[in-house]
């Protein structure tokens, strides 16, 4: 089986998340050039064109291979499919809904098409309309989630298509990453170990917040509407949570979270805003180059799956 840095021509078999209002062309360039795949994220853009910025912005500053993440609920998401192509991109990750009436014109564009997956049903459709690999992610992680554990969810999609597959949620050391691999993954997504990096855009509120975050601080919000997200527990989270236990509409909801993640990231408001987090945030302590997080989770992860084998012969 091939690893996931020999598919897309990388350093380490890492790919970066795509956060919203967090992964932008400046910060997938810097992943990029410290060896992992830089994603360039489109959920918070309302304009197509944004997005063709952010991915000349990301060409400027590296000559290594990046992506974008399609934000499939996005309004615009036709137009940034578009874009794409026309911008010769060569990785598309895809988010939050079936990619499959994009897939043909992407792969007659020579583009490398890695859907996201919470369910290994959708990863057979995904394949079956093309799909290169299938990043599976667990509830673990931060942001947008589905309800399977990494754990089970990774050999499952494994076990339902033929195509790689890619691990996410729940990984910040060498530890899950060598599990990722024992469960048969080609490589790893991160996203809340990145939080805590020099290169991260992020207020610095938001960093110190992920770096006091214990194992237990993230909660989920949005499961009565069918959108759950993982967020580090604050007062906003709190309020939207007793909302739902109202009964409360899907409209005073929305009206309840509009804006929160910028509030969080741009102006460092954790307590009303929102802290979107994993739940590996409790392992996090200290702000590092991204450079430095990826080699140690390659290093680490192979130290202990040498160990691991030696053990058992």
């Amino acid at each position: 089986m091939k690893k996931l840095n020999e598919i897309l021509g990388t350093e380490f078999p890492i790919i970066q998340g795509g956060m919203a209002n967090i992964a932008t062309g400046e910060f997938a360039a810097a992943c990029s050039n410290a060896g992992a795949l830089g994603v360039i994220a489109t959920g918070h853009m309302k304009e197509a064109e944004m997005l063709r910025k952010e991915i000349r912005v990301c060409k400027r500053l590296t000559g290594k291979p990046f992506g974008v993440n399609l934000m499939l609920m996005n309004p615009c998401a036709d137009e940034m499919a578009q874009i794409i192509i026309e911008e010769g991109v060569q990785v598309v990750t895809t988010g939050a809904g079936n990619s499959g009436k994009y897939i043909p014109a992407w792969k007659a564009a020579g583009i490398k098409v890695i859907p996201v997956v919470a369910a290994a049903v959708l990863a057979k459709r995904l394949v079956n309309t093309g799909a290169d690999a299938i990043i599976a992610e667990g509830t673990e992680s931060g942001g947008h989630v589905g309800e399977m554990t990494t754990m089970a969810l990774v050999p499952q999609v494994i076990d339902a298509v033929d195509v790689p597959v890619i691990a996410a949620g729940g990984i910040a050391d060498g530890r899950q990453v060598a599990a990722a691999f024992a469960l048969g993954a080609c490589g790893i997504q991160v996203g809340t170990c990145l939080l805590a990096s020099l290169e991260c855009p992020i207020h610095e509120n938001y960093k110190q917040t992920v770096l006091k975050a214990r194992d237990s601080d993230t909660t989920v919000t949005g499961r009565s509407i069918g959108g759950p997200v993982r967020v580090l527990k604050n007062k906003m989270a709190r309020q939207y949570l007793a909302l739902e236990k109202r009964g409360a509409s899907l409209e005073e909801l929305e009206r309840h979270t509009l804006g929160g993640l910028r509030r969080a990231v741009f102006d460092g408001d954790v307590e009303n805003g929102s802290v979107m987090a994993g739940q590996v945030a409790g392992m996090l302590h200290e702000i590092r180059p991204v450079r430095e997080i990826f080699e140690e989770l390659y290093s680490q992860g192979r130290a202990v799956l040498e160990a691991t084998n030696r053990e058992w012969q």
